[in-house]
């Protein structure tokens, strides 16, 4: 019976170390493989390697990690509710596994903290905005310990820098927020932060820098203001924005941003269409804002699909009243109607485009014709044919002080684009004046554009009368994210 005692041993022995095999954090080949399909929204592809890697090397704990990137890209652009309730579990049970990976590894709490902040998109974009406010801080802790632990992992920087400098730019209003949070940001430290990240050869860093690019891009796009260096940047980085969806992504709604709508739609129309990307009506929204901002007629088919598509609640009330708009340019007022109110009830009111879009629904009143059309051809780039829309026209040919207000708001948004900065300021003055009391955004944001004008031509403190002057400016449209640009002004300003 020697035998039987011989393979008993053995079998003890055999079902301890497969219970008890130490987790590791691997990111070996196949996961950077993976990981690089998956930030390109290759997501089939990227869920295939993952598969693989865990049947072959099953105490590697990375895979898990990289899948939620999978669900993160899936929920943040298609907000589908099912897959949101399908998938939530996932957070916590993967939180689990990490902890099980070796303490001394700087992947431990990196893992986690890129869990929680990715969760908290997730969370605000299905309206848990306070448990995605505990899920930041939870993620700002945690690289903030980590960073502290492994200064030489560089991808700390990468996300700390980040978070840095989105709390950086948090309004007076919402400080208390942070304050009750316990987070403190420096927009100048986060910047820097993703800079040395970006310009590191480091191992770690080359690895992560898609992701690393993609925050930076968005940052001093919005935060710095730095919008033709950045387009400056994506030339001389040479993105792919043909095979990265996430470049391409990223590239057109800038360029949307920066009224640049022709590139948008090339970025849109040259991105490679093989199935295995992500699908997502968001390039139907893009393109039909696009397409609407050279009052292209086929702008509806666009904005209707994505409508029709798209299972969240972001943009919707946004791009229904873009509908609106297009049926009201086209002479037909009752779908125009129809689209207008059905903004009422569809989608949510998060942001402030998709407040604006509500607020006007709900008081049912249209935009001047000439001025909306001078608005959506400056808004694409095409100023010179905004110009020809106003020209001949002056204060008077408008009944409405709100008219009026926004037609000299008009001329000094075309001119500030044709880099005619005097006449511009001229036309931005007399909005400040004449609307500063509306509940209209004109004045405050004329009152950023001169701010942005001073402080191109190294005029700080003059640029921060006028970003001062926006905050000051009572309740009115766009008034946080207004906000928010006059505060990161500032701190531009002061080398904060």
């Amino acid at each position: 019976m020697a035998w039987l005692k011989y393979l008993l041993f053995f079998s003890i022995n055999l079902v301890a170390s497969t219970s008890f095999a130490e987790k590791v954090f691997d990111f070996n080949a196949n996961c950077r493989q993976a990981y690089n399909e998956i930030v390109k929204l290759k997501l089939t592809s990227g869920q295939q390697l993952l598969n693989e890697e865990k049947e072959a090397n099953p105490e590697n704990l990375i895979p898990y990690f990289l899948e939620n990137y999978i669900d993160f890209f899936e929920l943040f652009f298609n907000e589908d509710p099912l897959t949101y309730k399908s998938r939530l579990l996932n957070r916590s049970k993967r939180l689990n596994l990490m902890d099980e990976g070796p303490s001394n590894s700087p992947f431990l709490r990196f893992t986690k903290a890129i869990i929680n902040f990715q969760w908290a998109t997730i969370k605000i974009k299905f309206g848990n905005r306070w448990d995605a406010g505990w899920e930041f801080r939870r993620s700002y802790l945690q690289i903030k310990d980590n960073k502290e632990r492994f200064p030489d992992f560089l991808p700390n920087d990468m996300l700390y820098g980040a978070m840095q400098t989105v709390v950086g730019t948090v309004p007076d209003g919402y400080k208390w927020i942070g304050k009750l949070l316990g987070l403190n940001g420096s927009i100048k430290t986060g910047i820097n932060l993703l800079q040395q990240f970006l310009n590191s050869s480091n191992e770690w860093a080359t690895v992560f820098r898609v992701e690393g690019i993609f925050y930076y891009s968005y940052l001093r796009f919005h935060v710095l203001n730095e919008r033709e260096e950045i387009f400056e940047y994506v030339r001389l980085q040479k993105l792919d924005l043909v095979n990265n969806h996430l470049f391409a992504y990223m590239m057109a709604n800038l360029a949307i941003n920066n009224k640049q709508s022709h590139f948008a739609q090339q970025i849109i129309q040259q991105r490679n269409p093989a199935g295995d990307y992500l699908v997502t009506p968001v390039w139907d929204m893009e393109m039909g804002f696009a397409k609407l901002n050279h009052l292209d007629k086929d702008a509806s088919t666009y904005l209707l699909r994505f409508v029709r598509l798209f299972k969240g609640k972001f943009y919707v009330k946004e791009a229904l009243q873009k509908l609106s708009w297009y049926y009201y340019l086209s002479g037909d007022k009752e779908t125009a109607t129809y689209y207008q109110q059905m903004a009422k009830t569809k989608g949510n009111a998060v942001t402030e485009a998709d407040k604006y879009a509500l607020k006007e629904a709900k008081l049912g009143k249209w935009p001047n014709l000439l001025l909306l059309k001078a608005r959506l051809l400056s808004d694409g780039g095409y100023q010179q044919e905004a110009l020809s829309v106003l020209a001949g026209k002056s204060e008077t040919d408008f009944k409405e002080v709100v008219e009026r207000v926004e037609f000299a708001y008009r001329l000094g948004r075309i001119y500030d684009d044709m880099r005619l900065y005097e006449d511009a300021i001229r036309f931005y003055l007399t909005t400040v004046k004449t609307g500063e009391k509306l509940k209209e955004y004109y004045a405050a944001r004329a009152a950023i554009q001169i701010g942005n004008i001073y402080e191109k031509r190294g005029q700080r403190n003059q640029a921060i009368t006028f970003y001062e002057k926006c905050l000051s400016m009572g309740d009115h449209d766009y008034k946080d994210s207004l906000d928010q640009k006059a505060k990161a002004g500032i701190a531009r300003c002061k080398g904060e």
